[in-house]
């Protein structure tokens, strides 16, 4: 059974990545299933993955779930750990040097 976290958790970790770091959510996107994408928003997170809204230059392109790199968590201290590690992990699928953590 897939973790769900409370939406207060959700609310700030989409509030944190979307108001902080656009560029990341843009490189993770782009390197798991959405090359063309010219923004993406995250929208959501479970202990099983995490869901961007992507955008594209003609518009609206649906919804990206890329899963966690390390498999299922349970905690929300692992969110962090798992976000870092798709970027890095997006960065280096792009050939874009990650800044550093």
């Amino acid at each position: 059974m897939t973790t769900t976290f409370d939406a207060a958790v959700v609310a700030a970790v989409t509030g944190h990545m979307n108001g902080d770091h656009p560029e990341d959510n843009l490189l993770i996107v782009r390197a798991h299933g959405a090359p063309e994408a010219s923004g993406a928003a995250m929208i959501g997170v479970d202990g099983e993955a995490g869901t961007w809204e992507v955008v594209g230059p003609e518009g609206p392109m649906g919804e990206v779930r890329v899963p966690w790199p390390a498999g299922a968590i349970t905690e929300r201290a692992e969110i962090r750990r798992e976000v870092v590690a798709l970027y890095d992990a997006s960065c280096a699928a792009l050939g874009v040097e990650p800044r550093a953590h």
